[in-house]
Formats: structure tokens, C-alpha cells, sequence
């Protein structure tokens, strides 16, 4: 059982991984700075950043360790969220992309929360 689960993780991290990379392209193309970065070829860690304004910056890193949601601004941290929070806090990000919310509006609805 314990193994089946640990493959079940790790294929859940390596897709995780993937749908971060995706998402850093399709900001960069909508005009945010973002980035993600892995180590290896196995798709087992991810750092994904992206900046909304010039002093707010989200940072998710995801590993076999965690996942992690880091919500910046001038340099301070104002949120911190783990596991299915931090999922829950990027799904919120991707529909930014999916409704095609500029980055003006974007840094609007976010000084709304």
C-alpha cells in the first residue's frame, strides 16, 4: 500500500511540476514577469515565481517534501500557505489566465484582498 501511495505522490508532483511550467509560459505571454525552474530531468522539484506588480511576487515551490505558496510585497511577507491552501491559492492565479485578466486588473483584484 505504502509504495503504491509513494508512486501516487510522485506522479502527482511530476504533474503538479509540469502544469507550473505551462502556466509560467502562458504568463510571460500575457505580458507577466514569471519563471520556473526545475532540478534534474525527473520533474520531482519546482520553483515557479511570477510578478504581478513591480512589489508583489508569488513564489510556489513544490517538491517531495511540500508545497509551499509565498505572497510578497516590498520585499515582506504577507502570506504563506502549504499543501492543498497553496494549490487552492494558485488555482486563483491560473484563473487570471483563463478569464485573460490583464496585468492592470490583476494588480487591482489583488489589492482588493
Amino acid at each position: 500500500m505504502f509504495l503504491r501511495l509513494a508512486e501516487q505522490h510522485r506522479k502527482f508532483v511530476q504533474d503538479l511540476v509540469m502544469n507550473l511550467q505551462a502556466l509560467a509560459i502562458v504568463l510571460e505571454r500575457r505580458g507577466y514577469l514569471a519563471s520556473c525552474y526545475t532540478c534534474g530531468g525527473q520533474m520531482n522539484s519546482a520553483s515557479f515565481m511570477v510578478s504581478l506588480t513591480d512589489n508583489h511576487l508569488i513564489r510556489f515551490l513544490v517538491s517531495d517534501y511540500g508545497i509551499t505558496w509565498t505572497e510578497m510585497r516590498d520585499d515582506r511577507e504577507l502570506m504563506k500557505l502549504e499543501g492543498a491552501e497553496a494549490i487552492s491559492q494558485l488555482q486563483e492565479l491560473a484563473n487570471l489566465v483563463k478569464y485573460q485578466i490583464q496585468p492592470s486588473e490583476a494588480t487591482l483584484a489583488a489589492q482588493r484582498v
